[in-house]
This record gives structure tokens, C-alpha cells and sequence, in this order.
């Protein structure tokens, strides 16, 4: 099974400066209490190629991720796919970037999730879980980013 969700959310904060701190995955864990710790290879600035690896925990199990930067354009879109072998891996996932007046930015951050093996039977379990956090999951992204970036 293969499903997708998503949320979108505006952050009180200028696209350029938004794009720079969702793109440097080190900051994951400012708004996802499920990463543990996480590294960016190799350690530069973030581009086509780049990985990041995590710890992460789900359902009381930690595992490692690994995510491939496969798109960006600044400052209005960042994909990934994730390469880990897990039961539940997030095939495909990014980040569209608006700017809006005022210095706003309007976020859409979406994940295409897919089970492996006996994680084929998850995923739906998966997908209404995150389809459910979704909303809270965007709250947090913009709280994390709107106190990582200073305003103007």
C-alpha cells in the first residue's frame, strides 16, 4: 500500500530564510520529537545528493533513516527520498515554498509513504496516523521555524 499526506501551514517569516532552515535537515528535530539525532553528509551546505541520516522512534522501536536530497530550488521547492530499508519508508517527499506579502511564507511539506514486506500491512496504520498529526505537525514546523529565524 502507498499512500500520501500532507499539511500546509504559513510561517511569519521571509521565503529565503524559511527555504534556508527547512533545507538543512540537522534542524528536524526543532519540530520532530520522533528524531533523535541526525547528520548531513557530507557536512557542507545542503545540495542535490546530499544525505541525511537519523535515528528516529516509531511505535517504541528506534531505526536509522537515510534521506537523499533529489531536488532543490531555491528558495520554493526541496525533495528527498528516502533510501533506508524500513518497513515504512517515505518514497518521496518535499517542501513547496510560497512567498506571501508582508514577509510571509506559505509551507506545503506532503510525504508519499510505502510498506515493505509485512510494513505493507502498516501503512495504512501509518498514513492515518500522519494524516491525523498533520496539522500539529505543520503547527510545529512553524513554531521551530519562526523561533530559528529572527524576525525583521
Amino acid at each position: 500500500m502507498t499512500g500520501q499526506f500532507e499539511a500546509t501551514f504559513e510561517v511569519d517569516r521571509p521565503v529565503e530564510e524559511v527555504f534556508a532552515f527547512l533545507s538543512d535537515g540537522r534542524n528536524d528535530p526543532e519540530f520532530s520529537p520522533r528524531v533523535l539525532g541526525i547528520e548531513r553528509v557530507p557536512d557542507g551546505p545542503t545540495a542535490v545528493g546530499t544525505v541525511f541520516r537519523s535515528t528516529v522512534k516509531d511505535a517504541g522501536m528506534k531505526t536509522r533513516r537515510e534521506f537523499r536530497i533529489t531536488a532543490l530550488d531555491a528558495p520554493v521547492k526541496i525533495r528527498w527520498a528516502e533510501e533506508s530499508k524500513n518497513l515504512v519508508t517515505a518514497r518521496e517527499g518535499g517542501y513547496d515554498l510560497e512567498p506571501l506579502a508582508g514577509g510571509r511564507t506559505q509551507v506545503r511539506i506532503y510525504n508519499v509513504l510505502e510498506g515493505h514486506g509485512l510494513g505493507r500491512l502498516l501503512t495504512g496504520l501509518a498514513l492515518s496516523a500522519a494524516r491525523k498529526d498533520a496539522p500539529g505537525f505543520g503547527a510545529r514546523i512553524k513554531a521551530a521555524a519562526e523561533a530559528g529565524i529572527a524576525p525583521r
